[in-house]
């Protein structure tokens, strides 16, 4: 029998809200809409198929300001994590938000309405609170707080919904089970005990080895979900992930395991992560849930130190462990012995026999330059997988990103960059100059802040397309401010694939060198004042933070600064 539903019941809105679905569509084109986002995308997809069950919609600011202070709903209810939905002040007055007002949400992907919300409030949170009570410190280098700070919009929209129907999806359909959908198999192949495996990154014979082991010490049949929605930047693309699960699922005992794709956007927060997998899985009628060492951690603070302790995770899920109903099986660290050609926990090793264990650095170190992965580590169909969506470390793609004041010499370096990386061929090379974009793309000294802002977010897409594709992109255009430098590395890191590899160059030509030697009188324009937003003027240059060079054509020469850059590439074995 599976688990009961966190709440007692399952919040199936889809199956609840079906009667009504034609209504509901109707009103869709007569009132007001959200576009979501891609996180807002998979928080509702998860509201409305009771996945997040007990929550009908997003949180109100009781529900939120409660869940932030107490890991509880305002009625008392075990909740970890904040589900909300942003919005700017701009939304705010276009839509005319206020309690009562319904809004139609819509797919970003293809416009289709898929729900229906009736605000119960509109907020302002103090997303600093946020950040430091849920991810436990307000840094930026926690992929959620960089998030927060940079993507969440200032207003949180609190309401219950409506649903008219679940997101369409094209990739995998056979694999992806609504909580009724996954409860119902569980019954039909009489399943009582099943031990959920939660994973965002590749299976090897290790996972196997550790839930086929948890399975067999409950008599249980084990869930393999991993995550498919938003998961930590840098990591291995789903569509990957899902082959590899696929080959690993054949080396199960037959009848033992079973794959089903979760569309989650984690936060990575950690313990608080851990017990929210718990509840989801508890809703997906799991009645037992591994919850691995730094369960959902996103690895180093800006101090170098793990933002959380290895078994505060466990810790947690202990702690609730009367209320969440789900039994935790903690996750056993295993290792090799090629003695008896088996995997054991760690614990159970005695001392002074051999083992072996590839870490993942080392995985990765010989996916990027094609060196052997043995077969005791993994199965060549999973090792076959992933060579093939990540190619050898000379084939992948990179963004050379140099930024500096007007006329600070970056786009000298950038166009004699070029002609190196195509002296050198093995890839095509794009450059991306302000100067030979500005027509269609970055116009600087007329636009808004706001579209400056969009095109460099159309600027950084093209370059993690185009190092997707394998390019060298070469990526120069003025920009001031550290948040939108570090959105742009962003952009490149989710969404470049094997290509995410960012090099970030600081031009730091002073301003007074800028301004004597601008022939294009820039500078002088701007100080009398005929032209305006050009930073090191009237706009400041920000420091640049974290740069993995720093240049200054005052101090070397171009042919200097370009082989430095060269050397930083041939280190990251890229050439």
């Amino acid at each position: 029998m599976a688990n009961t539903p966190h709440g007692g019941v399952l919040k199936d809105l889809v199956a609840r809200d079906e009667h009504l679905r034609d209504n509901l569509k109707a009103e869709a084109h007569t009132i007001p809409d959200i576009v979501l986002t891609e996180r807002q995308l998979c928080d509702l997809e998860l509201i409305i198929n009771g996945g997040f069950s007990p929550l009908e919609g997003f949180m109100n600011e009781a529900d939120y300001k409660n869940v932030v202070d107490s890991l509880r709903l305002a009625d008392g209810t075990l909740f970890p994590m904040p589900i909300t939905l942003d919005v700017s002040r701009e939304d705010i007055d276009r839509l005319s938000l206020a309690p009562g007002k319904r809004i139609a949400l819509r797919d970003p992907r293809d416009d289709e309405a898929l729900a229906i919300i009736t605000v119960d409030d509109v907020y302002r949170p103090d997303q600093v609170k946020e950040a430091i009570q849920v991810f436990g410190a307000d840094d930026p280098a926690h992929p959620s707080v960089a998030y927060l700070r940079n993507k969440v919009n200032e207003y949180y929209v609190g309401g219950k919904v409506q649903a008219i129907q679940p997101p369409t999806h094209f990739d995998y359909v056979a694999l992806r089970y609504t909580p009724a959908e996954l409860r119902a198999h569980f019954k039909k192949l009489a399943w009582r005990k099943v031990v959920a495996f939660q994973t965002r990154n590749p299976m090897h014979r290790a996972h196997r080895e550790l839930t086929v082991r948890a399975a067999r010490q409950r008599q249980a049949n084990v869930l393999i979900h991993p995550v498919v929605g938003l998961t930590k930047p840098g990591d291995v693309d789903h569509y990957t992930r899902v082959r590899v699960y696929e080959a690993i699922m054949a080396k199960y005992p037959n009848g033992m395991g079973h794959l089903a794709l979760l569309p989650l956007a984690m936060r990575m927060a950690g313990p608080r992560e851990a017990v929210w997998h718990a509840i989801i899985r508890k809703n997906f009628g799991a009645t037992h849930f591994i919850v691995g060492r730094d369960h959902a951690g996103p690895g180093k603070n800006s101090q170098g130190q793990d933002f959380y302790g290895p078994y505060d995770a466990q810790d947690l899920v202990m702690k609730y462990h009367e209320e969440l109903q789900i039994e935790m099986v903690p996750f056993q660290q295993m290792t090799y012995l090629p003695s008896t050609d088996e995997y054991q926990p760690v614990d159970e090793v005695p001392k002074g026999v051999q083992t072996l264990d590839i870490s993942g650095t080392e995985l990765r170190r010989r996916l990027k330059t094609g060196a052997p992965i043995p077969d005791w580590f993994s199965y060549d169909a999973v090792v076959k997988t992933l060579r093939e969506s990540y190619p050898p470390r000379l084939k992948q793609g990179f963004v050379v990103f140099l930024t500096g004041l007007h006329n600070s010499g970056k786009d000298a370096i950038a166009k004699a960059l070029q002609v190196i990386l195509n002296q050198q061929g093995g890839r095509s090379v794009s450059l991306l100059l302000g100067d030979t974009i500005r027509p269609e793309l970055d116009t600087p000294f007329s636009a808004t802040p706001e579209e400056r802002s969009k095109n460099l977010q159309r600027l950084s897409f093209v370059a993690a397309e185009l190092a997707r594709a394998g390019a060298a992109v070469i990526l120069a255009p003025t920009v001031h401010t550290q948040a939108a430098r570090d959105a742009i590395k962003s952009t490149v890191l989710s969404q470049a694939g094997s290509g995410a590899n960012f090099f970030a160059i600081n031009v730091a030509t002073p301003l007074e060198h800028c301004e004597a030697n601008d022939r294009k009188g820039i500078y002088t324009r701007a100080r009398a004042g005929e032209i305006s937003g050009i930073p090191g003027v009237d706009e400041a240059f920000e420091p640049f933070e974290r740069p993995q060079l720093t240049v200054d054509v005052t101090k070397q020469n171009i042919p200097e600064i370009v082989h430095s850059v060269v050397l930083l590439l041939e280190t990251e074995s890229l050439l």
